[in-house]
């Protein structure tokens, strides 16, 4: 049974810090990439930050610079550090895992984790 286990979310004031951890079991983590999606009330799931299993990694241009996505294959763990956080940066955080060696599609999700920035 795939399971994705997203923690480390919270209420944090504007300017602050918090640290999301996703432990992934059941998959054989090293060959998945990996993607932290967020969405906010009223809005469409937007991807965050990704990283291949190659170690590629990418984010949306209004985290760059504030948020670092990395993986700990040894521990089957995916990791968003998010720094100087914004309002406009709450929402629910939910992680992904994808593997795509043609058919089938490997795709899971965790149950997310919120995020509140508000002082």
């Amino acid at each position: 049974q795939v399971q994705l286990v997203e923690s480390g979310g919270g209420l944090v004031q504007p300017g602050g810090s918090l640290r999301l951890s996703c432990a992934a079991s059941g998959i054989i983590f090293s060959v998945y990439n990996l993607n932290w999606y967020r969405q906010a009330p009223g809005k469409q799931r937007e991807l965050v930050a990704g990283i291949t299993s190659g170690g590629i990694i990418n984010y949306t241009d209004s985290v760059k610079g504030r948020f670092t996505i990395s993986r700990e294959n040894a521990k089957n763990t995916v990791y968003l550090q998010m720094n100087s956080l914004k309002p406009e940066d709450t929402a629910v955080y939910y992680c992904n895992a994808r593997y795509s060696p043609g058919v089938p599609d490997y795709n899971y999700w965790g149950q997310g984790t919120q995020v509140t920035v508000s002082s």
